[in-house]
């Protein structure tokens, strides 16, 4: 897809952030949008904002968790715009909380999220993508879904998990030659509200002495690096370029050079900054 004019991208999560500023963004290069999120009064301001003559903007308020209104809103799409060019899967929440003492309704919470929503959303969209014979599958994965961190194991298996989804379907979309492609985005710190909406396992107070609330501001300023707008335009040139991946944000390429580099030896790494600056 070299060029946004006239299609139709259907985006998670656009009440702000990432989403936010990928409607925008998309709307100023002539893109129709079709938006969604839990957060009604962010997604009205959204549309309000991406809403310009001859850009058709459409709402929803959608759980992403919920397979069946992920399905109902992606046949509602095709139906309103008449097609279907780009799903971006980028609803996402974050859980601070240790692998041996988290709770499993946090944890079925933040996969519902992260992972199965991307996966409602990918099966969704995928056969109007398909349809319409040009289309891109954008599924956001993470800086910690290429190294894994202390306190989030839970967020570094939905992301993990979401990097090998993607990669698995674009070779199946190679192999078809549909017409339709996918790309998986590893941003790192982006000045989002993911941190301060995050949930916090009680556990992770009781063992590093820190208070939760504590915790997710220095992890918050630590991951304070690229603004959801250069987030924005770096992945609809990734789109543009065809890639597999993209790593979006300085410590996020870091991050993926430390893996290449050392391999699984970059955990005494993680495990001595974390100490340092986030629990200690």
């Amino acid at each position: 897809m070299k060029e946004f004019r006239d299609k139709v991208a259907a985006i998670t999560g656009a009440a702000s952030g990432i989403g936010h500023s990928l409607a925008l963004e998309l709307a100023h290069r002539g893109c129709h949008l079709a938006l969604s999120d839990v957060n009604e009064a962010g997604l009205t301001e959204t549309a309000e904002m991406a809403g310009k003559p001859g850009i058709k903007v459409t709402t929803a308020k959608v759980d992403v968790a919920d397979r069946d209104a992920v399905n109902a809103w992606s046949d509602r799409v095709a139906a309103e715009h008449g097609k279907v060019n780009l799903i971006f899967n980028n609803a996402g929440v974050a859980l601070a909380a240790f692998v041996d003492s988290v709770n499993h309704k946090d944890f079925e919470w933040i996969m519902g999220i992260n992972f199965w929503g991307v996966v409602w959303g990918t099966q969704a969209f995928l056969p109007h993508l398909k349809k319409a014979g040009e289309g891109h599958v954008i599924n956001i994965s993470s800086l910690f879904g290429l190294m894994s961190v202390p306190a989030n194991g839970t967020y570094n298996a939905s992301k993990f998990a979401v990097r090998g989804f993607t990669e698995a379907l674009r070779q199946e979309l190679d192999i078809e030659s549909c017409g339709v492609s996918a790309t998986c985005v590893h941003p790192g710190g982006i000045r989002t509200n993911i941190v301060r909406s995050a949930r916090t396992d009680p556990g992770v107070a009781a063992r590093t002495g820190v208070d939760g609330e504590t915790a997710l501001e220095r992890f918050d300023k630590m991951l304070n690096v690229t603004s959801a707008e250069s987030a924005a335009l770096q992945i609809l040139k990734a789109v543009e370029s065809n890639k597999r991946r993209v790593v979006v944000g300085p410590d996020a390429k870091v991050a993926d050079l430390v893996v290449r580099l050392f391999g699984s030896w970059y955990q005494p790494i993680t495990t001595f900054f974390a100490r340092r600056n986030l629990f200690g």
